[in-house]
Order: structure tokens, then C-alpha cells, then sequence
């Protein structure tokens, strides 16, 4: 039996894309750049907000300047609206409690800033989570298993008793860096054949078929 579950945060936990799009077109919009629709972010995300802001910009305006500058406005928009539209997926906190009352310690890896990742949490799911885990300068981002190994140092728990849950190849990758046994979940944002071409161990649809996997 697994002793760990490390979730990715959005598209694995939360369906954020609205409120990350809506910070991102706003700051966009106030330096005078074309914003983009929904759907284009489902590529935009996943390797933290810097990455985010340069993946949204002109191919031509992605100098530090630019970036720095959209990225301020980005975050300071984002503190004040990181949940507006945001929504826990359908069957998570019930998985969440299964694997709670199984005694399997529950954590979050995400490349989304530390600042904003923890008060999410604590919102949302209270003190069910034993680890979180967001984007700070002294850990390297995601697919560098940094993250995950200081989650695992801090619970005391080595890669063959946990599992690594999220919805992009980036997860995946991180979960095999770091030696961790790896889920692709079909809820998120991104699709089978990128997870199965990430190399995932296993592939679900619902959020409850974790269970059965610890």
C-alpha cells in the first residue's frame, strides 16, 4: 500500500484556467497586448506563472523588461481574484477523505507561486493536505523533481510508497524523475496521448480510481 499521494494543483485539484486566463488577459490588456481565448491556455499553463506570462506575449515583446512588467500586473490581479471562478473537480474531495481515513498522507506539488498556492489551499481544503508545496526561488520548477523530493524529505517517505497525480507531461515527468510512480488524470487540460507519450503508468478518468491505485 502506498504511504503518499502528490497532487499537481491546477487541472489535477482545480479547474483554475478561468481565473489564471482572466489575470493574464488583464495585464495583457493593460500594456496594450492582445489577450487570448480560454482554450489557448490549456498549453500556457503548467511551468509556473513566469512561463505562463511568456507563453501569452508577442513573440517580439518577451524581453525581461515586458515580461517582468506584464508578470507584476499578473500577480497583483491574481491575488485579489485567484478563486473567483475557480472549482474543486467532481469527485476529489471524496477521494481526498477515502485516502485520508486510509491513513495515506496527501500533498501538493505545483509550479503555481508559493504565495498564492498555500491560501488556495487552506481555503478550499482546509488542513487535509500534510504537504504544500508551491513554486519558490530555492526549488527548481517542475519536471526537475526538487519539489517532490523536499515533499517527500518532509514527510519522511521514500518514491516507492508514493504516487504522483496530474494532468500534463510535465507531472509525469516529474513524478519519474524523481522515482515516484506515476497517474495521468483525464479531467485536466491536457489529453491521453500526451500522458501516455509522457510515460504514466496508469491513466484515469475519475478522480475515485486513485483509490484502488494505493
Amino acid at each position: 500500500m502506498k504511504k503518499l499521494v502528490i497532487f499537481d494543483l491546477d487541472g489535477t485539484l482545480l479547474n483554475s484556467l478561468s481565473d489564471l486566463a482572466e489575470a493574464t488577459n488583464f495585464a495583457l490588456e493593460k500594456h496594450g497586448f492582445p489577450q487570448h481565448e480560454l482554450c489557448k491556455f490549456n498549453y500556457f499553463v503548467g511551468n509556473g506563472v513566469v512561463k505562463l506570462i511568456e507563453r501569452a506575449l508577442p513573440e517580439n515583446k518577451r524581453d525581461e523588461e515586458t515580461l517582468n512588467a506584464v508578470l507584476a500586473d499578473f500577480k497583483e490581479y491574481y491575488a485579489v481574484h485567484s478563486d473567483d471562478s475557480t472549482n474543486v473537480y467532481d469527485g476529489i474531495k471524496e477521494t481526498l477523505s477515502a485516502l485520508h481515513d486510509k491513513g495515506v498522507k496527501l500533498a501538493v506539488a505545483t509550479n503555481k507561486p508559493d504565495e498564492f498556492t498555500k491560501p488556495l489551499i487552506s481555503e478550499i481544503f482546509g488542513e487535509l493536505f500534510d504537504c504544500v508545496q508551491g513554486s519558490v526561488p530555492e526549488l527548481a520548477p517542475k519536471p526537475d523533481p526538487a519539489i517532490a523530493l523536499a515533499i517527500m524529505k518532509t514527510l519522511g517517505i521514500s518514491p516507492e510508497d508514493a504516487l504522483f497525480v496530474g494532468d500534463t507531461n510535465i507531472d509525469i515527468k516529474t513524478g519519474k524523475s524523481a522515482g515516484i510512480e506515476t497517474v495521468g488524470c483525464l479531467w485536466g487540460y491536457r489529453t491521453r496521448e500526451e500522458l501516455t507519450e509522457a510515460g504514466a503508468e496508469h491513466i484515469i478518468e475519475t478522480p475515485s480510481e486513485i483509490v484502488g491505485l494505493v
